[in-house]
């Protein structure tokens, strides 16, 4: 009996060591790695507003011309508030003639150069992919110069709202 109570102090006795030196030099090649190739990504927030209500008091300049692009499903329409549609471009085999929009656009802010401010409105099942393009667009113009694109502010002030319903979709 002795001797079971030898055997058994000695298992008590003798303590495990841990050995955590492969685990350490994972660690200390592990971290640095993971921090230079970590992606760091860069965000852009846009400033976006509703737009204003039709019976909303405003400048008389504003009330000449309101910019309304009116993204729906098989076209584009770059138009004013009060007037109307100034230009339709359909959606080709190649998606939508944003190039012709832009042209558009382009015209419109020189025939109203003060003009900042455009509302984009949008049909239901439009694409975000689409509503960024377009935003795109309105925000900025490309003009090639000596060989080289310049970018112009077109309508940098963007408001988003739902499209009015389709004159042919009634």
């Amino acid at each position: 009996m002795t001797r079971r109570r030898q055997i058994g102090r000695r298992r008590n006795t003798e303590t495990a060591e841990l050995n955590i030196t492969a685990f350490m030099n994972l660690m200390v090649i592990l971290v640095p790695f993971l921090l230079i190739t970590a992606v760091f990504s860069r965000l852009a927030i846009l400033e976006l507003n509703l737009p204003g209500s039709s019976s909303e008091s405003a400048d008389k300049e504003e009330q000449v011309f309101q910019l309304e692009i009116i993204v729906r499903g098989d076209r584009i329409e770059v138009g004013d508030r009060t007037i109307g549609v100034l230009g339709t471009y359909p959606m080709g085999d190649n998606g939508y003639d944003f190039a012709a929009m832009s042209e558009k656009l382009g015209e419109l802010k020189n025939a109203y150069p003060e003009k900042t401010d455009a509302s984009i409105l949008l049909e239901a099942d439009i694409p975000y992919d689409t509503l960024v393009q377009v935003m795109d667009r309105v925000r900025m113009g490309e003009n090639i110069v000596d060989d080289s694109i310049v970018r112009t502010d077109l309508f940098p002030e963007i408001s988003i709202g739902d499209a009015p319903i389709s004159a042919e979709g009634a």
